[in-house]
């Protein structure tokens, strides 16, 4: 009764904090601005209903097999697919099949709840009983994927991280969590795996504070049967009520008890049930004032603050994605347990794209977002040295008919090279004309299709906040920004700056294994050129290059797992007659010390029939500090380009005053161009530079001859140049090699610990930098240490009460380490043998560092 009549008081105060949140609502949105800001934009009313959801976590954590459940009970599939048996839906490369991981990242769009079963909306239900469409994108958990993950991340509005119940927080989880707070996605967690043995549910949750650095918000806990049998189901805090799953069932029912039901059924989890709703709504309390009011209007009653008062403030303390309050939720994917709360779960708290800052763009050094840019707040100063005529801001406005980011190009064997995009501003009709800001290219999207995973339907066209697909692009790559605007010139573009607009940038790490690959006979070279485009076009990791002097095809990824998949789709999907070689390690040269001489070329012949005659003056030295980046340096992987000219070469306004037909911009891309062609080959074994600064010195009064001075002679002048420098150094014994060294964090038992240790720092040359049951101390993250003593988890039932085995079975320790790549090659199976089988490892390119004597020896 006290209960009853609490609740009654409470929906009182439900409908003046109702009032709040209006309030709050209005304050947030004036805050985020959403994508409907410039006037001619008009929303998809579905929009607020639709979810961009991107699945992370560590490899095996359980990712492909619940993306599989979600297809299921939403009715997009008649049956679940399994990765063991290679039927799963997102999965469907035959590489990831064969192997049993996701490799590439697979987008699939389907209702949640299903189309028919969603009812009329009642004011106060939850989201979540209304029919969303959810734009799920499954992501690979493998740290060679690490790329694949970042371009997924970028166009996402919302994460469900999964973590696997046994392990816990696992390396490759702290890394793709950072990863996601770099871009202030909002999260939740799923504890998966809780059916297995060792399973651990309070030691995950412990996890999460002390290595995610995030409060977690205990939404439901697990059920055991008889408090100590099997995992059978779930207590729900937010609706004070439990959820059995029927064994060996495919999941579809689930039998409902609330408090009273429970206390005859379970007791155990009765009592627990209550004290985990007190603990959520008192943490809720620490982080969201509205709920406070609520909980004070309740007489501090915990249980009579209303399920959807406390759904609504999770949404608000996630909305920010700054994860410091992470709700977490159970199940295990595997035995169909807790999927279709955690698909609630999804409709409740993540945010519609309209919720989600505006995302940021740069055009050229200048970096705003996108609605300033369309409102004509952004001011941009056009390049004094641009000769084509800048539009005014406020005509770009009314004329951008869409904006979208190519996340991921697909080579489809039926449907050929399939662009996925995601539109942020406007909608892409069929058959619009497409800028690409990247490579200056206009296309048409001649069909326009919404996927899911390997199928596909077509559609009209895809507005703000979508995801779709684009067919039939032939030059669009992973990353390019493509702009429809009405009227466009094909050759020229939109007018500028819109003509070098670029959404969310992302860098490409430099490639650190590399492979020569050898086509059968001369005439199947061109054939394997083109599908290495395709490859390329796919997935920008990949580079590949042609060796000079021995004609070989290179082709250079991020670790051993990404080469071989590359090979294995070369031959097997594309079936291209090629093979390819050993995978080597990526070297770099640098210049040890300042050469004395400045190397003047005047490049004088013809290019294809024309004249060309260009000069410029070239000096290279060791890069000791990292310049900022102006318009005179350029920053080039690793090293650092300075383009110079003579002071009499500025007017009075610091412009350079250069002939009529050579701008600046031609002139500095020109001889950049040069000089990273010289940089891409070393004069003592022939890998590229790296810490390099090169200095280009070019005088108008004695290196421009006029008509002939064309960008392919100044380049050439510039090129030549630079080698001649470079050839000095070598001459001088001034050529050092460096050697890629990598971060490595390993994780293993206490056992193995001592073994790796000593196979680290006495066979492999590696420094340890620390040993640690928890690589909190050296995470980068900005948030403060959390007192993991504070946090509520239920007692683990199966964890022995000895304070040795407090940190899980066996004691999970990490090591990290520096060490160098050579060392590293085929690692994972010595590993393997030194742990049992149970040892994992990540690694990431640290720095690149001089070779000393006898290694370079050993070498």
């Amino acid at each position: 009764m006290r209960l009853l009549a609490s609740r009654g008081r409470c929906q009182v105060w439900h409908r003046h904090l109702g009032c709040i949140a209006l309030r709050n609502n209005l304050r947030v949105s004036r805050h985020w601005p959403s994508y409907s800001t410039s006037h001619h934009h008009h929303h998809d009313p579905s929009i607020k209903k639709t979810r961009n959801i991107g699945i992370i976590a560590h490899i095996d954590a359980g990712k492909t097999t619940t993306t599989e459940r979600m297809l299921y009970y939403s009715g997009f599939t008649r049956r679940i697919g399994d990765v063991d048996d290679g039927s799963t839906v997102t999965d469907f490369l035959p590489a990831e099949r064969a192997r049993g991981i996701t490799i590439q990242s697979a987008a699939v769009t389907f209702h949640w709840p299903p189309l028919h079963e969603g009812s009329a909306p009642k004011d106060g239900d939850p989201r979540s009983h209304t029919p969303h469409t959810i734009n799920l994108i499954d992501t690979p958990g493998h740290a060679d994927f690490t790329f694949e993950v970042l371009r997924s991340l970028r166009i996402l509005d919302g994460a469900v991280c999964i973590l696997d119940g046994v392990a816990g927080v696992e390396a490759q989880t702290e890394k793709v969590w950072s990863q996601a707070n770099n871009y202030s996605i909002p999260r939740i967690i799923f504890v998966n795996k809780l059916d297995r043995d060792g399973a651990a549910f309070e030691r995950t949750i412990k996890e999460i504070g002390s290595r995610l650095h995030g409060w977690p918000a205990v939404c439901q806990i697990p059920w055991w049967e008889g408090g100590k049998g099997r995992f059978t189901g779930v207590g729900d805090a937010i609706n004070l009520s439990a959820l059995k799953w029927k064994e060996g069932g495919d999941g579809k029912r689930i039998q409902t008890f609330d408090l009273t039901e429970l206390a005859q059924e379970d007791t155990s989890l009765y009592s627990e049930l209550l004290k985990a709703r007190g603990a959520l709504v008192e943490t809720l309390c620490e982080f969201d004032e509205h709920l406070l009011e609520t909980w004070l209007a309740c007489n501090d009653d915990s249980l009579a603050v209303p399920a959807q008062a406390i759904r609504d403030s999770l949404r608000r303390c996630v909305l920010d994605g700054s994860g410091r309050l992470i709700p977490v939720f159970a199940g295990a994917s595997f035995r169909n347990i807790g999927v279709q709360p955690l698909m609630d779960a999804v409709d409740d708290l993540l945010p519609n794209p309209t919720e989600r800052p505006d995302p940021e763009i740069s055009i050229g050094n200048q970096k705003g977002s996108l609605s300033d840019l369309l409102q004509g707040k952004l001011s941009i100063t056009p390049n004094k040295s641009v000769s084509k005529r800048p539009a005014s801001p406020l005509s770009l406005v009314a004329q951008v008919e869409g904006c979208a980011l190519a996340f991921k190009v697909v080579n489809d064997p039926r449907r050929g090279v399939l662009v996925y995009i995601r539109v942020y501003s406007g909608s892409i009709k069929r058959n619009s004309a497409l800028w690409n800001t990247n490579l200056h290219v206009t296309e048409r999207a001649q069909r326009l299709l919404q996927m899911q995973a390997s199928d596909a339907i077509e559609i009209s066209h895809i507005s703000a906040g979508q995801i779709g697909v684009i067919a039939g692009l032939k030059h669009a790559r992973t990353g390019d920004t493509l702009v429809s605007y009405p009227g466009v010139n094909p050759k020229l573009g939109p007018p500028a700056p819109l003509n070098t607009l670029q959404l969310r940038p992302i860098d490409v790490p430099p490639p650190v294994f590399f492979a020569a690959i050898e086509p059968h006979s001369l005439t199947e070279e061109k054939n394997v050129a083109d599908i290495l485009v395709l490859l390329l076009r796919e997935d920008p990791s990949l580079h590949v290059n042609v060796d000079e002097e021995s004609g070989q095809m290179l082709l250079s990824g991020m670790g051993e797992l990404h080469l071989e998949i590359a090979r294995d789709r070369l031959v097997n999907d594309f079936k291209a007659k090629a093979t390819m070689g050993n995978i080597e390690i990526s070297y770099r040269e640098c210049i040890l010390g300042t050469g004395t001489t400045l190397h003047r070329i005047v490049f004088d012949r013809e290019v294809a029939g024309k004249k060309g005659k260009a000069g410029c003056q070239a000096h290279i030295e060791p890069l000791h500090d990292v310049l900022p980046e102006t318009e005179h340096t350029t920053h080039l992987d690793g090293n650092v380009i300075t383009i110079r000219l003579p002071e009499s070469s500025y007017d009075v306004d610091g412009v350079p005053i250069l002939p009529p037909d050579l701008s600046f911009i031609t002139l500095r891309t020109a001889l950049v161009n040069g000089a990273k062609a010289a940089l891409a080959r070393g004069p003592r074994r022939g890998f590229p530079l790296h810490a390099s600064h090169v200095t280009i010195m070019f005088d108008p009064s004695t290196d421009y001859f006029g008509n002939d001075s064309s960008a392919a002679a100044l380049s050439s002048a510039a090129r030549l140049a630079v080698q001649a420098a470079l050839k000095e150094g070598f001459e001088n014994g001034n050529i050092g090699l460096m050697e890629p060294v990598m971060n490595v964090v390993i994780s293993c038992d206490e056992a193995s610990l001592g073994a790796i240790v000593h196979d680290l720092s006495s066979a492999r040359g590696g420094h340890v930098l620390s040993l640690d049951n928890d690589s909190s101390e050296e995470s980068t993250s900005d948030l403060p240490a959390i007192d993991t003593s504070r946090i509520y988890a239920p007692p683990d039932l199966f964890a022995s009460s000895s304070g040795a085995d407090r940190d899980g079975p066996g004691q999970q320790r990490q090591v990290t380490a520096r060490v160098p790549l050579k060392e590293m090659v085929g690692y994972l199976k010595h590993l393997r043998s030194l742990t049992g089988g149970r040892g994992t490892f990540i690694m990431s390119v640290d720095r690149f560092e001089r070779l000393s004597r006898p290694r370079e020896k050993a070498l």
